[in-house]
């Protein structure tokens, strides 16, 4: 029975996978993908279907779980934001290589305008670099359609296909008309399970089966309902991509090409040049479709975007930034106001993670020379007044690698800050690095119970960071857990202090659970949940 509801763009995808037939959704928390999960995790009927939606320590273990479902015949999906692509990368091109069983979907989340992230890259390039299709919806109804379709299209394909979001879409919401739900897939391992092992000579012969399936690919594209082109008598041809192509409609403008699904309709796209003298590409995110469409029409072709700089080449696109690259006027729909001052953003009242800032700055006084390298999380956040305590923050675990390098180079003392969800994330091989060195070097692992930045999931080593240290090799009078609240901050003082006299490996573990956590958790204490 059809049903309307209304969803974020993330609820639409997590609703279409399960009504398509998802056993298992495999993902690490990270904004603006992780309602997708979390709508599995609540659902109801995914809870009566059985359908897996634990947490994964990282975005790699998450696409090779997954992978071992579609082994194993059942549907799986995978979710992160865009720079858990670089983390899963190994297994995602692989992936490609090896092919699937069960249908697999790979969501990756985009941010342009990096509203919670370090960098502005776009998925695309991923799907491209592997050659696998990709989808990006245009709004929530195509999230959910997208969802079914994209299982099918992998499981004819034998591919995973990669379904690529941006924030608006992730995180806006619309009305939604669901359609009939679908039996899981049976278990049904390949008898056959040699295109797996990507020995040389397999792989070699896998590659090649790869290529020959572009062509496929390619016309899938060309004949996808997702793709639409809508032509108008106007010199000026203009392709809209996932999200711009809302934009580009609500300014009226014809002669449009609606891309949705890659690779490229070529076919489409040299039916507009042959009746129009110019094209913009419209695209949020980076210069994919405009690069490609200059490479495919010519130097003898003008064809604008965001290389040419008719549109912003940093940020996310808004209905304003397309309308002037039209040439259309445009008055923005809110005006700054003028008696707001901007209020930067801080650690919670309460927060564990200041306590800990509060010693560390106060210690390393007496280390003029002393260098700080911080992690990915709602810690980063010490790198801002009042604290200034972090000289770098890269990318997920690369505090106690940097540490390292910065004490092989000769910088002392070097001190890493990461927290515990980051820690488990990408954090124990670069221990294990300095454990194998006796680099010298201090880390700081500030552990409040849970993954905060992105909302309170759990953290997979919660209880476990000292048998994790303990089993890499620190030395276990150099391992040392702490209570970060105020009135311990003489002790916590000075143990950083004697560790960082330590001329070796030391761990630092402040322990106290999340404030925003512990709220919750009292409220449904107090509700008898």
């Amino acid at each position: 029975m059809l049903n309307k509801v209304l969803l974020l763009g993330d609820e639409a995808v997590a609703l279409g996978a399960i009504n398509a037939g998802l056993s298992g959704i495999y993902a690490y928390p990270g904004t603006p993908s992780t309602e997708i999960t979390e709508f599995i995790q609540e659902n109801p009927l995914a809870r009566e279907r059985n359908i897996h939606s634990r947490w994964s320590t990282n975005e790699k273990t998450a696409m090779e779980e997954a992978l071992g479902m579609s082994f194993a015949g059942k549907r799986a999906m995978v979710c992160m934001k865009h720079v858990g692509m670089n983390v899963c990368a190994d297994a995602f091109v692989n992936s490609a290589i090896t092919g699937i069983n069960g249908g697999l979907v790979v969501v990756a989340a985009d941010d342009p305008s990096m509203h919670s992230s370090q960098n502005e890259q776009d998925s695309r390039f991923y799907g491209k670099f592997a050659m696998v299709p990709v989808l990006e919806p245009s709004n929530q109804q195509e999230c959910y359609d997208m969802a079914a379709y994209a299982f099918d299209l992998s499981e004819r394909l034998k591919l995973p296909v990669l379904m690529r979001l941006v924030t608006r879409v992730a995180h806006s919401r619309a009305s939604v008309v669901t359609g009939p739900l679908r039996n899981q897939n049976d278990l049904s391992p390949e008898s056959d399970s040699r295109h797996w092992v990507l020995l040389p000579g397999i792989a070699r012969w896998q590659y090649a089966s790869l290529v020959e399936k572009q062509t496929l690919v390619a016309s899938l594209s060309e004949e996808s309902a997702f793709n639409r082109y809508e032509p108008s008598y106007s010199r000026l041809g203009v392709i809209a991509c996932g999200i711009a192509y809302n934009y580009v409609m609500e300014l009226g403008v014809k002669n449009v090409l609606k891309v949705s699904q890659y690779p490229l309709p070529v076919s489409a796209i040299e039916k507009m040049a042959r009746g129009c003298d110019r094209i913009l590409v419209v695209e949020d995110g980076q210069p994919v479709v405009e690069q490609e469409v200059k490479a495919l029409l010519g130097a003898g072709f003008k064809v604008e975007g965001r290389l040419t700089g008719v549109l912003p080449r940093t940020g996310e696109l808004t209905p304003d930034s397309v309308a002037a690259a039209l040439g259309l006027k445009s008055e923005p729909a809110y005006a700054p106001a003028e008696n707001v001052a901007p209020r930067p953003p801080q650690l919670c009242n309460g927060c564990s993670h200041r306590d800990v800032y509060t010693a560390l700055v106060k210690v390393l006084e007496d280390y003029p020379q002393a260098r700080v390298f911080g992690d990915i999380g709602c810690y980063t956040l010490g790198a801002l007044p009042p604290f200034k305590a972090l000289d770098s923050t890269v990318d997920m675990g690369a505090s106690i690698t940097m540490a390292k390098g910065a004490a092989d180079a000769g910088i002392y003392p070097a001190v890493a800050v990461i927290g515990d969800s980051t820690f488990t994330h990408s954090g124990m091989t670069g221990l294990l690095d300095a454990v194998n060195e006796n680099a010298d070097i201090t880390v700081i692992i500030s552990d409040n119970l849970t993954t905060a930045m992105t909302g309170g999931q759990e953290s997979a080593g919660t209880s476990k960071f000292e048998n994790i240290c303990k089993g890499l090799g620190v030395d276990p009078a150099h391992l040392k857990v702490v209570l970060p609240i105020p009135k311990a901050m003489d002790e916590i003082m000075e143990v950083i202090r004697k560790e960082i006299e330590y001329h070796g490996v030391s761990v630092i573990i402040p322990r106290r659970e999340c404030m925003n956590t512990l709220n919750r958790r009292l409220r449904k204490q107090k509700a008898g949940k």
